[in-house]
């Protein structure tokens, strides 16, 4: 810093307020100092610049797991959006366990990050107490169960969500359908789909919907399989995301349904992979980058301003996404298993 200092003709102090930002330098001055910087290949030691600001430059964010395309978008949104405001990213995976959750909680308020992000509802709702009282702004996104009162949430409107794939398929003519879901966390998902179909004086019965043992492709293709075998006379698969359809597409073929002639199916999501598939699967998109970038421009805004982030709901539309995986019922008479 003293070189700095003495090749730009300023004080320790100048350089040290150019590179925090906490106080107005003059723009040439500070051109002056930037310069002097890139020519000596000058680096800020992280540590100290952390004990003299009292920030961290460092966002916390939870998601359940990055095996899921879903929260991989998420992250690299994230870690975007806080590389264009000069800040790092400190990830970590909850898997869905509450213990692991506080775990992770008590090593980032033990790193003094400047905010944390939580993605997801899966082994944190029992956190939300915890999350509530730590020293930096927290904020929630991709949030799926009843939101908490003490925290800002972005997220998605899963119910109408659930309810564009029961329109779509109700459109199209389908009344005898199954479901296959990752339950309870995807509940909101279905509530939707059954609003959808309760509009036509339809209902889709408990029995018609099938829990994935585990929320992966083989996890849909086993659901899928029991399912086609329980209903045989089914006409379409709605899947609560993309992945399980994924799965259900492989099901079906063993099973000898042609898709679309035989059987439609609807995903969720709209991950990459959905695009590429054989056939093309229709699906329900979600802004989900927008969602990433709302939620971490509120929190900078707290950590900026010292003030709480305001507690508010955002909830962000889906939209349908119609491909080559859905299409009318075959011309039969069937009794509906919904």
């Amino acid at each position: 810093m003293a070189e700095v200092a003495a090749r730009a003709g300023v004080t320790k102090q100048t350089v040290s307020n150019v590179v925090t930002g906490k106080v107005a330098v003059r723009p040439e001055t500070a051109a002056r100092v930037r310069a002097a910087i890139e020519e000596l290949g000058y680096k800020p030691n992280l540590v100290a610049r952390s004990l003299a600001t009292g920030t961290t430059m460092t966002v916390g964010l939870f998601v359940p797991t990055v095996v899921n395309p879903f929260y991989c978008e998420v992250v690299e949104e994230v870690e975007d959006v806080l590389m264009r405001h000069g800040y790092n990213l400190l990830l970590a995976t909850t898997q869905g366990d509450a213990e692991r959750t506080r775990q992770h909680l008590e090593i980032l308020t033990a790193r003094s990050v400047d905010a944390l992000l939580v993605a997801g509802d899966e082994g944190v709702a029992e956190q939300l107490p915890t999350l509530t009282g730590v020293r930096f702004p927290v904020a929630l996104c991709a949030w799926e169960v009843d939101p908490p009162d003490s925290l800002p949430v972005v997220s998605i409107d899963y119910e109408h969500a659930g309810f564009l794939a029961g329109q779509h398929l109700r459109e199209l003519g389908h009344e005898n359908i199954i479901v296959i879901a990752d339950l309870p966390a995807h509940q909101r998902r279905i509530d939707g789909l059954r609003r959808a179909f309760g509009r036509d004086g339809l209902t889709v019965s408990d029995q018609a919907v099938f829990a994935t043992a585990q929320s992966s492709p083989d996890g849909g293709f086993d659901a899928a399989t029991g399912a086609l075998a329980a209903y045989p006379d089914a006409t379409a698969i709605f899947a609560t995301h993309d992945i399980l359809a994924l799965g259900a597409l492989e099901a079906a073929k063993l099973a000898g349904r042609d898709v679309p002639r035989d059987l439609s199916v609807v995903g969720f999501d709209d991950i990459a992979e959905v695009g590429r598939a054989h056939p093309a699967l229709t699906t329900i998109a979600f802004p989900k980058r927008q969602m990433a970038q709302e939620a971490v421009e509120l929190l900078l805004r707290a950590v900026q301003s010292g003030e709480p982030p305001a507690n508010a709901i955002s909830l962000l539309r889906p939209r349908l996404v119609v491909r080559s995986s859905s299409a009318p019922p075959p011309a039969r008479g069937v009794d509906a298993v919904a």
